[in-house]
């Protein structure tokens, strides 16, 4: 355990950050698996905005690097626009 007191609230910190960064990125995968799953048009489009959105604030955040960013939501734009034609 750290001994001074400036490491010790880097401790805190740094335990809070990753609490943090473990919830917002559970939510944004939950949120991708849900997007997959969905079949229809209409709620794809309704609901990739809000995903995309998650992806860049985590990529912000330096929680996942900006290429896997940019990749996701390749992944998710390729896929919503096969609905389109199917």
């Amino acid at each position: 355990m750290a001994n001074h007191k400036a490491t010790k609230k880097d401790v805190r910190q740094a335990a809070k950050r990753r609490d943090r960064n473990r919830y917002y990125g559970k939510t944004t995968r939950n949120a991708i698996r849900d997007l997959k799953a969905t079949t229809e048009k209409k709620a794809v489009d309704e609901s990739m905005p809000n995903v995309i959105s998650m992806i860049d604030k985590l990529a912000k955040r330096g929680v996942i690097h900006k290429n896997k960013a940019a990749n996701l939501k390749s992944k998710l734009a390729k896929r919503a626009n096969t609905l389109a034609t199917a």
